[in-house]
């Protein structure tokens, strides 16, 4: 296909407006100016001149001309246009520019970094010998399934197979076992069988299903609050509704927090909807994986997209129905560059598209509970499990009752340790909660008080038995455990407090000849890791599993009776305000593991030792009573004109020295009292972070609060040029950034 580009004969050109992605210190949000042909639709891919690079770039849709723009005989041309692919639509240009807008990022910055990485690297004609070798696989895999209705106008699934990915991709290198295997998971394997029949619903689901039906009949739906309790059905609910989208001809758009904490979300709609095309984004796929899993979702060839956040910018021309699975947790909200939320982004994007969006949890966060008990989201509730299964009953274990000793008291109690031992006896499985990896937090010298400090960090190295080292979690920097104490030479140096890996060492001697196995992030790191040990749960060939938020959530493990959170009290007392609330979430989405059998839920168990017993939390958390927890959060927060009564913006900047930091948010913050609009705002002064220093760089924040988000908004608008032009002058700062609506303070 020949390429569209400034010397096309007798093509008239004109200014075209380019989304591209500008350095943050430019200060440029919007969209630049070109010259290219007057037929180029707004959408369109093209390839401009940056600077002296080369870049890709979005077609904009046009503007009014500034006064002080440069005149068209001063603009760059349009390098050329990837005319290969349908422009992105409207919606998805307007959901970009809502995002960019309210997070307070460049457009381009935000557009481009949503678009497949190896998309930037293919000129036009590059681009369409890919979308020939994606026909051709398409066929193929066309050819492999048997005959069955197909709805017109939707191309046929495509199989997973790494021989496809390699002829997709032609520079890359031949796939190995390993990501061979990550292609399986990237994409669902469809083979030729026909799809599960669907089980019969509850009466509680089908009300909860006719809910959701319901929703169509508004324009534009409102959004739904979908809160079951774990193990209530939740699934078949997203699956009945995506069901109903696909025999509309609809594509469906299904996000969850981690795509490798659900795998029996993956394998359950793999299962459902087997013949449709399912599609997966995530940052797991490689980058030729990637980019033919965009095309397919773009081209309307995938039906299904599910993926984490980064899957809420897919572009998707007939979508229909969005599902966010646990909205309530903080993994859908990014921590760096564009801090978008994908969960209240998801909401907006369904108000775009004039579409259900159907946000699920056990425990909702406060905000969307807020949104409901106000009546801007529709509350859809499952309240008992299927099959009639009890949730389980939940023990506080007051630690107090332990006979005090020096150092710390150990992790696990004698009524516990009884508790598993009958499970052991019963063939049952437990499940041990410790959201610490690594053998100890810190080494320890009792003569001199030395402390195994990272020295590149406000942290502790973490001591790892397995390999004796000593390693950061914050910065990465590693060393060997020393011989003795390299302060005073004492040579009895030990670990204080526990992780996981001390708590599988404890297990294995309280309870020999167990089957324990430890699934953290240091046991997880090679390919397949994960899948083998969940699978081994699974199957039974292990009694007690040890973990840490990884096991917590997602997992449908029907052996477990016994749930035991060994060391939950810290996040009682954090100076984060979310904390409970993560914590009160965490603990119910742990707990929730165990009973999911309905013939074992009368005997399934949640231990929580505590020093606290009588703190309300775990007070609403033995009743499983997550109402009285969210009207206990919500009157407090009220009451300190906290979210979502409040609305807060975060400015964080990071320095050489304390003083660069610092000093760059004291000089903000006298920029920002000089504007008008601050008045009624509160500017809080700048503080050092919870983890003041990591990696050599000093971090220091400042936290806003408004009472009106517009407001908010307006002023942050007002204040950014500002804070570029403070940039300059303060040669110590390494970067500064905006954060809107921050989940960690």
């Amino acid at each position: 296909m020949a390429d569209a580009t400034l010397t096309g004969e007798a093509t008239a050109l004109q200014r075209v407006r380019v989304a591209v992605d500008a350095p943050q210190h430019s200060g440029l949000t919007g969209p630049l100016d070109y010259l290219g042909p007057q037929d180029l639709a707004p959408g369109t891919i093209v390839k401009v001149g940056l600077g002296r690079r080369e870049s890709i770039g979005i077609v904009w849709d046009a503007a009014a001309v500034d006064e002080d723009a440069l005149a068209e005989s001063e603009l760059r041309p349009i390098g050329q246009a990837l005319e290969s692919l349908p422009p992105l639509s409207d919606r998805w240009r307007r959901l970009l520019e809502f995002a960019a807008g309210y997070y307070q990022r460049s457009v381009g910055e935000l557009a481009v970094s949503v678009l497949p990485p190896q998309l930037r690297d293919l000129d036009a004609k590059q681009l369409h010998g890919r979308l020939k070798k994606l026909d051709k696989a398409e066929a193929r895999a066309a050819q492999a399934l048997p005959s069955r209705s197909v709805d017109p106008g939707v191309a046929p699934p495509a199989t997973a197979s790494s021989a496809e990915d390699d002829a997709l991709a032609m520079p890359d290198p031949p796939l190995d076992d390993g990501e061979a295997a990550a292609t399986a998971s990237g994409e669902a394997e469809l083979d030729a069988t026909l799809p599960l029949s669907p089980p019969p619903l509850t009466a509680q689901q089908q009300t909860a299903l006719d809910a959701v039906r319901a929703l169509y009949a508004v324009d534009p739906p409102p959004p739904a609050l979908l809160w079951g309790l774990t193990g209530s059905g939740k699934t078949e609910i997203y699956l009945r509704a995506a069901e109903d989208a696909l025999l509309r001809g609809q594509q469906v758009l299904v996000l969850v927090p981690e795509i490798n904490l659900t795998p029996q979300l993956e394998a359950r709609f793999a299962a459902r909807f087997s013949g449709h095309s399912i599609v997966s984004l995530h940052s797991r796929l490689t980058p030729a994986q990637r980019l033919r899993h965009w095309l397919s979702a773009h081209l309307g060839r995938a039906q299904l997209v599910l993926g984490t956040r980064l899957a809420l910018f897919a572009s998707m021309p007939r979508l229909g129905l969005i599902v966010v699975d646990e909205e309530h947790d903080p993994s859908y909200k990014q921590q760096d560059g564009a801090r978008y939320s994908a969960r209240d982004l998801a909401v907006y994007r369904a108000h775009l598209e004039r579409i259900p969006v159907l946000l699920g949890s056990a425990t909702p966060s406060l905000e969307s509970w807020q949104h409901a008990l106000s009546g801007r989201y529709r509350r859809i509730d499952l309240t008992e499990r299927i099959g009639g299964g009890a949730l389980p009953r939940v023990r506080l274990f007051d630690m107090n009752r332990l006979e005090r000793k020096k150092g710390v008291t150990t992790a696990l109690s004698m009524p516990l340790l009884e508790a598993m031992r009958q499970r052991l006896a019963r063939g049952e499985q437990s499940m041990v909660f410790l959201n610490r990896r690594g053998y100890a937090p810190v080494l320890h010298c009792d003569q001199c008080n030395w402390k195994s400090d990272c020295p590149h960090c406000s942290a502790h190295q973490v001591f790892h038995k397995e390999d004796r080292t000593l390693r950061c979690h914050h910065c990465g920097v590693a060393q060997r455990v020393p011989r003795a104490c390299p302060s005073c030479g004492n040579p009895d140096i030990a670990p204080l407090g526990r992780g996981t890996e001390r708590l599988e060492e404890q297990l294995a001697a309280a309870l020999p000849g167990a089957r324990i196995a430890r699934i953290d992030a240091d046991t997880t790191k090679l390919k397949g890791s994960l899948e083998a040990q969940l699978t081994a749960v699974h199957d039974g060939e292990v009694d007690v599993l040890v973990g840490t938020q990884m096991v917590a959530k997602g997992h449908d493990f029907r052996r477990i009776t016994l749930v035991a959170a060994v060391n939950p009290d810290g996040a009682l007392f954090s100076s984060d305000f979310r904390a409970p609330e993560r914590l009160f979430s965490l603990l119910m989405q742990a707990g929730g593991r165990a009973g999911r059998d309905a013939a074992q839920a009368g005997r399934s168990e949640m231990w929580i030792q505590t020093w606290y017993p009588e703190h309300a939390l775990y007070q609403s958390l033995q009743k499983h009573d997550y109402q009285a927890f969210a009207s206990s959060q919500l009157a407090e927060r009220q009451s300190a004109g906290l979210p979502p009564f409040a609305h807060l913006a975060l400015v964080r900047a990071e320095g050489r020295t304390v003083e660069a930091a610092r000093e760059f948010l004291v000089a903000a913050q006298e920029a920002a009292q000089q504007l008008p609009l601050s008045l009624g705002l509160l500017i809080y002064p700048p503080v050092p972070m919870s983890m003041a220093r990591v990696a050599d760089v000093e971090r220091f924040q400042m936290l806003i609060e408004a009472g009106n988000r517009a407001q908010l908004q307006r002023f942050l608008r007002d204040w950014l040029p500002d804070l570029h032009g403070l940039k300059k002058r303060h040669k110590g700062l390494v970067r500064w950034a905006v954060d809107i609506d921050p989940l960690v303070i």
